[in-house]
Protein backbone atom coordinates (compact mmCIF):
# COMPACT_ATOMS: atom_id res chain seq x y z
CA UNK A 1 0.00 0.00 0.00
CA UNK A 2 1.29 3.45 -0.98
CA UNK A 3 2.22 5.74 1.95
CA UNK A 4 1.03 8.77 -0.03
CA UNK A 5 -2.39 8.35 -1.60
CA UNK A 6 -2.08 11.46 -3.79
CA UNK A 7 1.09 12.98 -5.25
CA UNK A 8 1.71 15.68 -7.82
CA UNK A 9 4.93 16.63 -9.52
CA UNK A 10 5.41 19.97 -11.25
CA UNK A 11 1.66 20.53 -11.50
CA UNK A 12 1.10 23.63 -13.62
CA UNK A 13 -1.93 25.36 -15.14
CA UNK A 14 -1.63 28.33 -17.50
CA UNK A 15 -4.44 30.46 -18.94
CA UNK A 16 -3.24 32.42 -21.96
CA UNK A 17 -0.01 33.43 -20.32
CA UNK A 18 -1.35 33.70 -16.75
CA UNK A 19 0.05 30.96 -14.52
CA UNK A 20 -2.60 30.02 -11.94
CA UNK A 21 -0.74 26.97 -10.58
CA UNK A 22 3.02 26.75 -10.99
CA UNK A 23 5.15 23.67 -10.39
CA UNK A 24 3.14 22.40 -7.41
CA UNK A 25 4.44 19.26 -5.69
CA UNK A 26 1.94 17.76 -3.25
CA UNK A 27 2.16 14.63 -1.12
CA UNK A 28 -1.00 13.67 0.75
CA UNK A 29 -0.39 10.97 3.33
CA UNK A 30 -2.96 8.18 3.46
CA UNK A 31 -5.41 8.32 6.36
CA UNK A 32 -4.84 11.98 7.24
CA UNK A 33 -6.73 15.27 6.98
CA UNK A 34 -4.60 17.62 4.87
CA UNK A 35 -5.37 21.31 4.51
CA UNK A 36 -4.69 23.38 1.39
CA UNK A 37 -4.64 27.02 2.42
CA UNK A 38 -3.50 30.39 1.12
CA UNK A 39 -4.64 33.95 0.49
CA UNK A 40 -7.36 34.72 -2.05
CA UNK A 41 -6.13 34.05 -5.57
CA UNK A 42 -3.44 31.63 -4.42
CA UNK A 43 -4.62 28.90 -6.81
CA UNK A 44 -6.31 26.57 -4.33
CA UNK A 45 -9.54 25.92 -6.23
CA UNK A 46 -7.67 25.66 -9.54
CA UNK A 47 -5.47 23.04 -7.90
CA UNK A 48 -8.61 21.16 -6.77
CA UNK A 49 -9.98 21.32 -10.31
CA UNK A 50 -6.75 19.84 -11.63
CA UNK A 51 -6.66 17.04 -9.07
CA UNK A 52 -10.24 16.00 -9.82
CA UNK A 53 -9.76 16.46 -13.59
CA UNK A 54 -12.30 19.24 -14.10
CA UNK A 55 -9.29 20.93 -15.69
CA UNK A 56 -6.35 19.42 -17.52
CA UNK A 57 -2.90 20.56 -16.40
CA UNK A 58 -0.62 22.42 -18.78
CA UNK A 59 2.29 20.42 -17.38
CA UNK A 60 3.06 18.01 -14.58
CA UNK A 61 1.73 14.69 -13.33
CA UNK A 62 -0.87 13.51 -10.83
CA UNK A 63 -0.63 10.10 -9.17
CA UNK A 64 -3.45 8.62 -7.13
CA UNK A 65 -2.77 5.49 -5.12
CA UNK A 66 0.33 4.88 -7.22
CA UNK A 67 -1.51 5.27 -10.53
CA UNK A 68 -0.97 8.06 -13.05
CA UNK A 69 -4.35 9.79 -13.47
CA UNK A 70 -3.09 12.90 -15.28
CA UNK A 71 -5.00 12.16 -18.49
CA UNK A 72 -8.16 10.74 -16.90
CA UNK A 73 -11.64 12.28 -16.93
CA UNK A 74 -13.59 13.36 -13.80
CA UNK A 75 -15.93 10.35 -13.85
CA UNK A 76 -12.99 7.98 -14.18
CA UNK A 77 -11.16 9.32 -11.13
CA UNK A 78 -14.41 9.39 -9.16
CA UNK A 79 -14.85 5.68 -9.86
CA UNK A 80 -11.37 5.13 -8.45
CA UNK A 81 -12.46 6.72 -5.16
CA UNK A 82 -11.27 10.32 -5.56
CA UNK A 83 -14.39 12.43 -5.01
CA UNK A 84 -14.91 16.13 -4.31
CA UNK A 85 -17.48 18.50 -2.95
CA UNK A 86 -17.82 22.06 -4.24
CA UNK A 87 -17.47 25.50 -2.65
CA UNK A 88 -21.08 26.32 -3.54
CA UNK A 89 -23.55 23.85 -2.08
CA UNK A 90 -24.78 21.61 -4.90
CA UNK A 91 -28.05 19.81 -4.12
CA UNK A 92 -31.25 19.15 -6.06
CA UNK A 93 -33.51 21.64 -4.24
CA UNK A 94 -36.86 20.17 -5.31
CA UNK A 95 -35.95 16.60 -4.40
CA UNK A 96 -36.18 15.41 -0.81
CA UNK A 97 -33.05 15.05 1.29
CA UNK A 98 -33.39 11.26 1.02
CA UNK A 99 -33.81 11.44 -2.76
CA UNK A 100 -30.66 13.53 -3.10
CA UNK A 101 -28.60 10.83 -1.44
CA UNK A 102 -30.41 8.13 -3.40
CA UNK A 103 -29.44 9.80 -6.68
CA UNK A 104 -25.78 9.56 -5.64
CA UNK A 105 -26.20 5.91 -4.67
CA UNK A 106 -27.67 5.08 -8.09
CA UNK A 107 -24.19 5.14 -9.61
CA UNK A 108 -23.85 1.59 -8.24
CA UNK A 109 -26.17 0.41 -11.02
CA UNK A 110 -23.66 1.56 -13.63
CA UNK A 111 -26.45 2.88 -15.88
CA UNK A 112 -27.43 6.32 -17.17
CA UNK A 113 -31.24 6.17 -17.02
CA UNK A 114 -32.09 5.59 -13.36
CA UNK A 115 -34.26 8.70 -13.30
CA UNK A 116 -36.71 6.67 -15.39
CA UNK A 117 -36.65 3.56 -13.20
CA UNK A 118 -39.72 2.58 -11.18
CA UNK A 119 -40.02 3.82 -7.63
CA UNK A 120 -39.82 0.21 -6.43
CA UNK A 121 -36.40 -0.24 -8.04
CA UNK A 122 -35.08 3.00 -6.59
CA UNK A 123 -36.28 2.25 -3.06
CA UNK A 124 -33.68 -0.48 -2.75
CA UNK A 125 -31.26 2.36 -2.00
CA UNK A 126 -33.31 3.83 0.85
CA UNK A 127 -31.71 1.82 3.66
CA UNK A 128 -28.18 2.87 2.72
CA UNK A 129 -29.34 6.44 2.11
CA UNK A 130 -30.79 6.60 5.62
CA UNK A 131 -27.54 5.26 7.05
CA UNK A 132 -25.65 8.08 5.32
CA UNK A 133 -28.14 10.66 6.56
CA UNK A 134 -27.65 9.33 10.08
CA UNK A 135 -23.89 9.73 9.64
CA UNK A 136 -24.29 13.43 8.91
CA UNK A 137 -27.10 14.11 11.39
CA UNK A 138 -29.91 14.57 8.87
CA UNK A 139 -32.21 11.66 9.69
CA UNK A 140 -34.98 14.00 10.86
CA UNK A 141 -34.85 15.88 7.55
CA UNK A 142 -35.10 12.85 5.22
CA UNK A 143 -38.49 13.81 3.79
CA UNK A 144 -37.89 17.55 3.57
CA UNK A 145 -37.20 19.27 0.24
CA UNK A 146 -33.45 19.85 0.11
CA UNK A 147 -33.98 23.48 -0.90
CA UNK A 148 -35.62 24.24 2.46
CA UNK A 149 -32.60 23.21 4.55
CA UNK A 150 -30.53 25.86 6.33
CA UNK A 151 -27.18 26.47 4.65
CA UNK A 152 -25.11 24.46 7.13
CA UNK A 153 -27.35 21.42 6.76
CA UNK A 154 -27.18 21.69 2.97
CA UNK A 155 -23.43 21.35 3.27
CA UNK A 156 -23.95 18.30 5.48
CA UNK A 157 -26.24 16.86 2.78
CA UNK A 158 -23.57 17.47 0.17
CA UNK A 159 -21.08 15.56 2.31
CA UNK A 160 -23.60 12.70 2.57
CA UNK A 161 -23.94 12.56 -1.23
CA UNK A 162 -20.15 12.64 -1.51
CA UNK A 163 -19.93 9.72 0.93
CA UNK A 164 -22.49 7.85 -1.18
CA UNK A 165 -19.83 7.64 -3.89
CA UNK A 166 -17.68 5.66 -1.44
CA UNK A 167 -14.60 7.90 -1.60
CA UNK A 168 -11.20 6.74 -0.47
CA UNK A 169 -9.94 10.30 -0.83
CA UNK A 170 -12.51 13.04 -0.22
CA UNK A 171 -11.76 16.60 -1.37
CA UNK A 172 -13.75 19.31 0.40
CA UNK A 173 -13.76 22.84 -1.04
CA UNK A 174 -14.31 25.33 1.81
CA UNK A 175 -16.78 23.17 3.77
CA UNK A 176 -17.45 25.90 6.38
CA UNK A 177 -17.67 28.92 4.02
CA UNK A 178 -20.45 31.35 4.93
CA UNK A 179 -21.54 29.46 8.04
CA UNK A 180 -22.57 30.61 11.49
CA UNK A 181 -20.41 29.60 14.43
CA UNK A 182 -22.89 26.85 15.34
CA UNK A 183 -22.85 25.44 11.81
CA UNK A 184 -19.03 25.58 11.69
CA UNK A 185 -18.81 23.50 14.85
CA UNK A 186 -21.28 20.98 13.41
CA UNK A 187 -19.36 20.61 10.13
CA UNK A 188 -15.99 20.34 11.91
CA UNK A 189 -17.35 17.48 14.01
CA UNK A 190 -18.82 15.90 10.87
CA UNK A 191 -15.57 16.10 8.90
CA UNK A 192 -13.66 14.60 11.80
CA UNK A 193 -16.16 11.74 11.97
CA UNK A 194 -16.29 10.94 8.25
CA UNK A 195 -12.49 11.10 8.00
CA UNK A 196 -12.27 7.86 9.95
CA UNK A 197 -10.98 5.22 7.54
CA UNK A 198 -10.37 7.60 4.64
CA UNK A 199 -8.19 10.53 3.57
CA UNK A 200 -9.46 14.12 3.39
CA UNK A 201 -7.92 17.01 1.46
CA UNK A 202 -9.66 20.30 2.18
CA UNK A 203 -9.45 23.92 1.09
CA UNK A 204 -10.44 26.11 4.02
CA UNK A 205 -10.15 29.82 4.83
CA UNK A 206 -11.07 29.52 8.51
CA UNK A 207 -7.65 28.95 10.04
CA UNK A 208 -9.04 27.96 13.42
CA UNK A 209 -10.85 25.12 11.65
CA UNK A 210 -7.63 24.18 9.87
CA UNK A 211 -5.67 24.23 13.12
CA UNK A 212 -8.20 22.01 14.88
CA UNK A 213 -8.73 19.49 12.07
CA UNK A 214 -5.66 19.09 9.89
CA UNK A 215 -2.73 16.76 10.45
CA UNK A 216 -0.69 18.70 7.88
CA UNK A 217 -1.15 21.73 5.67
CA UNK A 218 0.20 23.05 2.39
CA UNK A 219 0.28 26.82 1.88
CA UNK A 220 -0.10 28.17 -1.65
CA UNK A 221 0.60 31.72 -2.74
CA UNK A 222 0.56 33.00 -6.30
CA UNK A 223 0.14 29.46 -7.51
CA UNK A 224 3.24 28.08 -5.81
CA UNK A 225 3.88 26.05 -2.66
CA UNK A 226 5.15 28.39 0.02
CA UNK A 227 5.35 25.95 2.94
CA UNK A 228 4.20 22.50 4.04
CA UNK A 229 4.05 20.65 7.35
CA UNK A 230 2.17 20.61 10.67
CA UNK A 231 0.03 23.67 11.34
CA UNK A 232 1.95 24.70 14.48
CA UNK A 233 5.17 24.80 12.50
CA UNK A 234 3.89 26.35 9.27
CA UNK A 235 1.82 29.05 11.01
CA UNK A 236 5.03 30.50 12.46
CA UNK A 237 6.91 30.53 9.16
CA UNK A 238 7.78 34.21 8.50
CA UNK A 239 7.03 33.87 4.78
CA UNK A 240 3.57 32.45 5.53
CA UNK A 241 2.85 35.23 8.02
CA UNK A 242 3.85 37.86 5.48
CA UNK A 243 1.71 36.26 2.77
CA UNK A 244 -1.39 36.30 4.98
CA UNK A 245 -0.95 39.57 6.82
CA UNK A 246 0.97 41.58 4.24
CA UNK A 247 3.17 42.87 7.04
CA UNK A 248 6.71 42.64 8.30
CA UNK A 249 7.15 39.15 9.79
CA UNK A 250 9.01 40.74 12.69
CA UNK A 251 6.00 42.79 13.84
CA UNK A 252 4.84 41.69 17.27
CA UNK A 253 1.94 39.25 17.09
CA UNK A 254 2.25 38.62 13.35
CA UNK A 255 3.46 35.07 13.92
CA UNK A 256 0.04 33.99 15.16
CA UNK A 257 -1.48 33.35 11.74
CA UNK A 258 -4.35 31.50 13.37
CA UNK A 259 -5.75 34.79 14.60
CA UNK A 260 -5.53 36.56 11.23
Amino acid sequence: MQEFILETEGLTKEFRGFVAVSGVDLRIRRGTIHGLIGPNGAGKTTCFNLLTKFMQPSRGTIRYDGRDITAMKPAEVARLGLVRSFQISAVFPHLSVLENVRVALQRQRGGSYDFWRSDTVLRRYDERAMELLADVGLTAYAGAPAGTLPYGRKRALEIATTLALEPTLMLLDEPTAGMTHEDVDRIVALVRRVAQGRTVLMVEHNLKVVEGLCDAITVLTRGKVLAEGPYAEVSRNPAVVAAYLGSDPGVSGAAEVAHA
